[in-house]
């Protein structure tokens, strides 16, 4: 199974910017299309960006369209999620999933592996 663990996450002010990391340990990343999830106290985990095996598609939440880029380096076996515009909103443990398709992640929540997560919180 693909082992993953996310980095990056912290505190930022309204209007600030991160970028997440998320590094796979297996062998063959390149098989598995990529995404990110984020769940905020009483809140159940949500979907907010998704790419491709290739790196050609993607798919975000409408919740973050506009303010948040998922990217992938095949070559580094990591994938990204550049954060700008953060809200209060956004605050939430962000948490990186592999799956077979995009669809798997958008339609039902699922995944094959999931990461250990990482807090992002935005203050007013």
């Amino acid at each position: 199974q693909v082992q993953l663990a996310e980095s990056g996450g912290g505190l930022v002010q309204d209007g600030g910017s991160l970028k997440l990391s998320c590094a796979n340990s297996g062998r063959i990343f390149s098989m598995y299309a990529m995404g990110w999830f984020r769940q905020a106290p009483g809140k159940e985990r949500e979907f907010v960006a998704a790419i491709s095996r290739s790196g050609g598609d993607a798919a975000y939440a409408d919740s973050v369209k506009g303010r948040f880029t998922i990217s992938r380096d095949s070559a580094k076996n990591t994938v990204y999620l550049q954060m700008n515009s953060l809200k209060p909103e956004d605050t939430a443990v962000y948490y990186c999933a592999a799956a077979i398709t995009i669809a798997a992640m958008t339609r039902r929540n699922a995944a094959d592996a999931w990461g250990q997560g990482t807090l992002v919180t935005v203050s007013s």
